[in-house]
């Protein structure tokens, strides 16, 4: 287990949140070739539609652990959401920060807690493989994005997917 300053609890109303200092997460999405680029397939690039994302299936142990969502956790003192959210995926599910291509964040606000899921396409040409890097998850792997509905989504992150996938979503022309 990965131990830092920012681990612990806070109190926010009738619940708690994990994070002293926030946390934050990454959602990781792989893209297909767009229709008549070379490749052909899932190439890693960043104009194509998105086929999958990486997923972490939560521990038994942890909060709402069995659930599945995105690798991350705490926020180290004066760290920043993005440094977080790689350092935490690097940490969890074993994905490089040179192969992560940030494309937007989300903010869910709770006041004297947030968590921050920064969203992000895999660098065009980098090949790695996610995995549980570490005893908080019980599987991580792509996530075909007609599986997600299949799936038991931790509650905030199935909540808030929509918006997350929208940030993934080309600009308009």
């Amino acid at each position: 287990m990965h131990r830092h300053a920012g681990d612990g609890w806070v109190a926010c109303g009738d619940h708690r949140h994990w994070g002293l200092h926030g946390a934050a997460g990454l959602l990781l999405a792989r893209r297909a070739a767009p229709a008549g680029e070379p490749g052909g397939g899932r190439s890693g690039g960043t104009h194509g539609p998105v086929t999958d994302v990486v997923l972490q299936h939560r521990a038994l142990w942890s909060h709402q652990g069995g659930t599945w969502g995105v690798p991350g956790g705490a926020l180290a003192p004066a760290e920043s959401a993005v440094d977080g959210a790689l350092r935490e995926s690097r940490e969890e599910a074993a994905i490089p920060p040179e192969a992560v291509h940030v494309v937007g964040t989300h903010l869910l606000d709770h006041g004297p807690w947030s968590y921050t899921t920064v969203v992000a396409d895999v660098v065009p040409g980098a090949r790695f493989t996610p995995l549980a890097a570490d005893p908080e998850s019980l599987e991580v792997r792509w996530v075909a994005l007609d599986e997600l509905g299949r799936l038991p989504l931790l509650p905030a992150f199935g909540a808030a997917l929509p918006d997350l996938l929208a940030l993934l979503e080309p600009p308009a022309a």
